[in-house]
């Protein structure tokens, strides 16, 4: 076969013609209409995905078989289906049309073909491995990893904003591909002591740290002094990534650093980030909701007692919540919680568990019941979350202590 010539299409505003409903137009209908494409799907039947971006008006669908009308006024073909005599009818009717077809089923006797693509925000690299998928895709991952962790592919127009960036509940693969890509482009990471540490390590030598853990105010003051920073960089010109632990909105004062630059005028991007709320009872075994046992959770902060008068949590109807409870920053006042939930009737035998340092291999988690918490919270230390419902104890073969990570 003689060389291809790579290309790239500009689609937005015209039609490509989608010939087939099942997984492979799944996979391709998507990038089709990243790309501004006005899909025509004929098939007889669609996937559940399909059906729903018709249903949302997203596509046109066509429930029959290709027909040589289907091709009018279309830019682009791709057939779909593993039927090798109707994918070659709709490349043959393609073909003297001399509109370009891509095949599903053979490749070989298309008339285009689609690359294995990687993006990276303004990034995208295509590549073709001479006939080989399997090789195509295994150069595209090296380029993806590669692409990853290199701030060449974000563009110079970040120079003098801020990112918020969610990093997760501490396990460093599970900060956001987009997160990590803005990352390795920082020249000033502001960072804080929840956020996943090792990343740091593959900053550039020449990037400024700054941690805001060992700034010396207390917690009013503190978060002033990071709105300043961060303002202050950004205005110098420089690309400033702020990086949080869990999710920026969730319990992580990304709101007041959001109003704090757009007061001094300085843009913000908002990357989100795994919460702890989630994903650390997920780690030990705890899934928040569950079918039959939990059709709600409550994501709450604990540090602030129910006591308190500054508190804005109603805990009294908490207590009477039948769902899945998840309190935050509660180790300190947790004894009072217990308290004010057993207090306003929530059942002292419903299950509990704490989790410290979720996600990480220092993880550690221990079972018991609502009674329990105040004993089995003052043997871990923060960060921790704390569990409460039925959920604890619905997944067999959960392991309190050590976290085992086959990684």
């Amino acid at each position: 076969m003689s060389d291809l010539y790579p290309l790239a299409l500009r689609l937005d505003g015209r039609l490509v013609l989608v010939v087939g409903g099942g997984a492979v137009a799944t996979r391709r209908v998507p990038a089709l209409l990243a790309a501004g494409a006005r899909v025509r799907l004929v098939a007889p039947e669609l996937t559940p995905a399909l059906r729903g971006l018709a249903d949302a008006d997203r596509l046109t669908w066509l429930a029959r078989p290709f027909a040589e009308p289907d091709l009018e006024g279309v830019w682009l073909v791709q057939v779909a289906v593993d039927d090798p005599q109707a994918a070659a009818s709709v490349s043959a009717a393609a073909e003297q049309r001399r509109i370009f077809c891509v095949r599903a089923d053979d490749r070989h006797a298309a008339s285009a073909w689609t690359p294995a693509v990687a993006r990276h925000g303004a990034v995208t690299v295509a590549v073709l491995a001479g006939g080989s998928p399997r090789r195509a895709v295994a150069v595209r991952d090296r380029i993806a990893n590669l692409l990853a962790t290199d701030e060449d592919t974000v563009p110079e127009t970040v120079k003098g904003t801020v990112a918020l960036v969610g990093g997760g509940p501490g396990d460093p693969e599970l900060i956001t591909v987009k997160g990590r890509r803005l990352l390795a482009a920082a020249d000033v990471v502001v960072a804080d002591r929840l956020g996943p540490g090792l990343l740091l390590d593959e900053l550039r030598a020449d990037v400024e740290l700054v941690d805001v853990a060992k700034l010396p105010y207390g917690p009013a003051a503190q978060q002033e002094e990071i709105n300043r920073i961060l303002v202050e960089r950004a205005k110098a010109g420089l690309f400033v990534v702020r990086l949080k632990g869990g999710d920026p909105y969730v319990f992580g004062r990304g709101g007041e650093e959001v109003l704090a630059c757009a007061e001094a005028g300085v843009p913000v991007t908002v990357v989100p980030g795994v919460t702890s709320a989630i994903s650390v009872p997920a780690a030990a075994g705890i899934p928040v909701t569950h079918r039959r046992v939990a059709h709600e959770f409550t994501v709450v902060s604990g540090h602030i007692g129910p006591d308190h008068p500054d508190s804005l949590v109603d805990w009294q109807a908490l207590a009477r919540l039948r769902g899945t409870l998840v309190i935050l920053m509660g180790l300190k006042n947790l004894p009072a919680i217990v308290a004010t939930l057993l207090a306003h009737g929530r059942d002292p035998a419903t299950p509990a568990a704490v989790v410290q340092e979720g996600t990480t291999d220092q993880q550690q988690s221990l079972h018991g019941t609502l009674a329990d918490l105040p004993g089995l919270a003052g043997q871990l230390s923060p960060p921790a979350i704390v569990v409460v419902g039925d959920v604890v104890d619905v997944l067999p073969g959960r392991r309190a202590g050590r976290r085992h990570d086959p990684r």
